[in-house]
């Protein structure tokens, strides 16, 4: 069955299903000051309309583990991306705080259902040999939502109000909907008619699983330690103009794109474990030099060099944690593997919060502290990196 599949239809697809999923999530703390105004909400609380998708994303993700993998891969994709499109859409229609945190709750309940299974997908499709290029590929829908989705939801904002981004974002989805089922032939067989029950203490009775969950959640840990402060950092601590700052992302955005399809051809030719590990050391040189030791280095410069490598190590992790689960179970693992990942990122944002602190022009606090939690976990991730790949090749 698989072998009538297009790989390149299904790479325009999943990296399809991506951006509309990261542009859905991304757009929304930017969108913050627009809605908030309009729907009365106090500014200190856009964050619990931002976290609504991730609890959703996360409360779901180990939902689907007990039924993803019983279902054809088409049908499961199309759905999630409806669900997503839907919830996506009523936002729109949001009249308060609480219908619209509804509304993120109900797009991440599906959102990270659809990132499940589109990876299960790529993984089902794609022979081992060249997979670390096709996610390479998909990993670019990142960057291109960055670069393009963000600004673009901006733009609809201040020309058409609040509103209009998540109904562009929705009539979006709901294309992806139409292409999957045109692109995709079903795709049951990963279905094993003989077994009836998918008992989770399969998954967390093996140490490589294990090892790749923790893999996950030290990554997620490092990155959400850092990302979601760096805005405020490069603002105010550094003084980088605001007139520019889209511009700083789009540049950045465009290089770690490249770097992606790069990545991907590195992960296929070297392995997980050799590109993983040297774009981690380049990820701790990077923060110590420019967050703990405060060198003077251009804004630009250091930027584009972070999210590039940054890139490289992510297409290693994803590459190597796609070759972990059998076919039977591959949805299954990619749903706890979403719900590990968004609690990594919330733990992350969290702790880094306790951490910081700020001065009344918004200048953060103990930003170095922060900056070497995040080596710290960093450090691990080559440990970890071999460990699932020695496992995996035996």
């Amino acid at each position: 069955m698989q072998k009538t599949v297009s790989e390149r239809a299904v790479i325009f697809l999943i990296g399809a299903v991506q951006f509309v999923n990261i542009v859905d999530f991304m757009m929304v703390a930017p969108l913050g000051p627009f809605y908030a105004k309009s729907l009365a909400i106090p500014e200190e609380r856009i964050a619990w309309v931002v976290g609504a998708y991730t609890i959703g994303a996360l409360i779901a993700g180990f939902a689907g583990s007990f039924f993803l993998d019983r279902f054809d891969r088409r049908r499961a994709l199309a759905t999630a991306a409806l669900g997503l499109a839907l919830g996506t859409l009523s936002g729109a229609f949001a009249t308060g705080m609480w219908t619209i945190i509804a509304a993120r709750l109900l797009a991440g309940a599906f959102g990270g259902p659809a990132t499940s299974v589109a990876m299960s997908v790529i993984a089902d499709v794609i022979p081992v040999e060249r997979r670390g290029r096709a996610l390479g590929a998909v990993a670019g829908a990142f960057s291109v939502a960055s670069v393009l989705g963000v600004p673009a939801g901006l733009y609809l904002a201040r020309h058409g109000g609040w509103r209009l981004p998540f109904i562009v974002v929705a009539a979006m989805g709901v294309a992806v909907v139409f292409f999957a089922i045109g692109a995709l032939p079903p795709m049951s067989a990963h279905i094993d008619p003989n077994r009836k029950r998918f008992p989770l203490r399969d998954l967390f009775a093996r140490p490589t699983i294990l090892l790749s969950y923790t893999m996950t959640a030290t990554v997620m840990l490092a990155g959400f330690f850092l990302v979601p402060n760096f805005p405020a950092y490069i603002l105010n601590n550094l003084g980088y103009p605001r007139d520019q700052y889209e511009i700083l992302y789009l540049v950045a955005g465009l290089f770690s794109y490249a770097a992606m399809r790069v990545a991907g051809r590195s992960v296929d030719r070297w392995g997980s474990f050799r590109a993983g590990s040297g774009a981690s050391l380049a990820v701790i040189a990077l923060i110590y030099l420019w967050l703990v030791a405060g060198l003077a280095i251009p804004i630009m410069a250091v930027f584009i060099a972070f999210m590039t490598v940054n890139a490289f190590r992510n297409v290693a992790y994803n590459t190597l944690t796609s070759k972990v689960p059998a076919p039977a179970e591959r949805a299954r693992f990619m749903s706890i593997q979403s719900t590990v990942q968004h609690a990594g990122m919330g733990l992350g944002s969290i702790l880094s919060g306790f951490i910081l602190a700020s001065e009344p022009d918004g200048m953060l606090l103990h930003v170095p502290t922060v900056a070497l939690c995040s080596i710290a976990l960093t450090a691990v991730v080559p440990f970890l990196l071999y460990s699932v790949e020695r496992r995996i090749a035996r």
